[in-house]
C-alpha cells in the first residue's frame, strides 16, 4: 500500500496548515526585476508614494511562494497529475518585506472523471496568511488526482 494520497483518500471538508516562507525585500525586488517591473515592487521611495504607502510583493510572486509551500508541503504526498487551472484568484493584501507566509488548505470538492476513469478532479481552496493571520491572497485549485487501480 503506498502512502501516496489518491483520489479516494481525499474528502470534501479536509484541511491542512503548514508552511513558513519568510519574504525578504530583496526577493521582492529581484522578482520584480525580471517578471513585474512595477515602480511598487522595484523601488522603496516610488512605492512609498502609490497607493500602497510602501514596498510590495508581485501578486504572481506571492502565488509563486504559494507553489513553492506546496512543493514543499502537499504535492510531494499526494498521487497528483497536474492541475487544470484555478478558479478565484484574489490578492486581498499587498504581501510586504518581513512577513512570514502560511497556508491553509480545505477540500471544496471532488468529482470523478468520467472521459478518463484513472483521473478524478479535486477543487482545493488554498489561503496565504502572514504572521499577524491576515489574509494574504486566495484562490481556488482545479487538481488531477489519480486514482488506485
Amino acid at each position: 500500500m503506498s502512502d501516496l494520497l489518491y483520489f479516494e483518500d481525499v474528502k470534501v471538508g479536509d484541511t491542512e496548515r503548514f508552511g513558513r516562507y519568510e519574504v525578504t525585500r530583496e526577493e521582492i525586488i529581484e522578482y520584480a526585476r525580471q517578471f513585474d517591473p512595477q515602480p511598487f515592487h522595484l523601488d522603496e521611495e516610488a512605492a512609498k508614494a502609490s497607493p500602497f504607502g510602501g514596498l510590495i510583493a508581485s501578486g504572481w510572486h506571492t502565488g509563486a511562494m504559494l507553489i513553492r509551500m506546496l512543493n514543499d508541503h502537499s504535492i510531494p504526498r499526494a498521487a497528483t497529475s497536474g492541475a487544470l487551472g484555478f478558479d478565484d484568484l484574489k490578492w486581498v493584501k499587498p504581501v510586504r518585506p518581513g512577513d512570514v507566509l502560511s497556508v491553509e488548505s480545505r477540500v471544496l470538492e471532488k468529482t470523478e472523471s468520467r472521459s478518463r476513469p484513472e483521473i478524478g478532479v479535486v477543487k482545493v481552496e488554498s489561503r496565504v496568511s502572514n504572521q499577524a493571520g491576515e489574509l494574504k491572497m486566495s484562490l481556488v485549485s482545479i487538481v488531477l488526482y489519480r486514482r488506485r487501480r
